[in-house]
This record gives C-alpha cells, structure tokens and sequence, in this order.
C-alpha cells in the first residue's frame, strides 16, 4: 500500500541514516525553494506583531517600525535597518530569550557584528528598567571592553529603548519591504556578507 504522503517530490526514507543522495538532492532543492519565501514569512510576522504583547503605547509592530525608522534616520546602513526591524519578531514565541531568535534569523544574511547586537539587545535594554523589579541593569557590562558593546549600546539608547513614542512620525511597513527582501533574499552564508570572525 503506497503511503498517501508519497510523491514523486518526497525521500525514499523512513530514517534519515538511510536516505541516497539523491534523496538529499531533493530535500536540498526543496529547502532552497522554501527558503525563497523567508521574506515573506518575515513579513507576516512583522504584522502579526501589530496585535501582540499589549501595555506599551504602541503596538510591536509600531515599536519596531520606529525603531528602524530612527536607524534609517541615523544613516544606518541597510543591515542594521534591517535588524532594527526585526529585532523583536520572537516575541510572539519565545518572549523569555526573543533576541536569539532574531539573532538566528539574522545570522545568515548579515554580518557578525548585526548579530552580536540583536543577539545581545535584550541584556542591554535591561539598563532601562530592570533596576525597577530589583534587577542589576549594569548586568550588560560583563560585556564591557567587548569590541561590539559600543554598538549595542547606541542601539538601544538611540533606537530601541527611544521607539515607543505614537507621536514620532514612523514609516509603514512597506517602506521597509524592499529593504527585508533584498537582505533575505541574499543567498545564506554569503561570505561577501558573512564573515566569520571571533565575536
């Protein structure tokens, strides 16, 4: 009896130690063409994040919005515009560690330092307000002397901690589109924008 999920498109295996090569021929192409439609995915997270964690002033979608359009403003360059954005897209799954996700989806596409920063922003936005529920907010600086602590550090007083102001004048979501699929369209691991280095 032929299993209903079988196709022409679909793995010989039941158990991955068991696969040809041309079986991982196939998944590959499949994942390169799923792969195609991460900007998409990206921004259909951005607007589900319009109807998300509530108690700010604005939305998340409106927060991070603002926040990347406080870096276009600064002269950012398209990479941190672009992490600008997305940096708070776990929140809707993961709200306890949401800036390794962001960092994760980042990291094939931009440089290390854009990582470092996402990965790290969540620590360093804490300065603000941890102190008020008892928390150490100089937590950040076991990071001092890092070459990238600067960096973040700017992030998140100029941008991040700044965008949640309904007043300040915020692009729309399509001013950015271009932007997300030119970044997630790259192929992953390009080392003319992926550099591997010691963080």
């Amino acid at each position: 009896m032929k299993d209903k999920h079988m196709s022409a498109k679909t793995v010989s295996f039941l158990q991955m130690k068991d696969g040809t090569q041309a079986d991982y021929l196939l998944l590959d192409r499949s994942e390169r063409d799923f792969a195609r439609g991460l900007p998409d995915r990206i921004l259909e997270t951005l607007h589900r994040l319009d109807h998300s964690l509530e108690g700010y002033r604005v939305s998340r979608l409106e927060h991070s919005l603002q926040t990347a359009t406080r870096a276009e403003a600064d002269g950012a360059d398209e990479e941190m515009i672009v992490a600008a954005l997305i940096h708070d897209v776990g929140d809707e799954l993961a709200p306890y560690n949401h800036a390794e996700i962001a960092a994760g989806i980042l990291r094939p596409y931009v440089r290390p330092e854009v990582t470092w920063v996402v990965a790290q922003h969540s620590l360093f936005q804490s300065y603000y307000y941890v102190h008020h529920l008892g928390g150490d907010r100089n937590a950040r600086d076991r990071f001092k002397g890092h070459r990238w602590f600067a960096v973040c550090a700017d992030f998140c007083e100029r941008w991040d901690q700044a965008s949640f102001d309904p007043g300040y004048p915020t692009k729309p979501l399509g001013h950015f589109e271009p932007l997300v699929r030119r970044i997630f369209g790259r192929d992953a691991h390009d080392p003319r924008y992926v550099k591997a280095v010691a963080e």
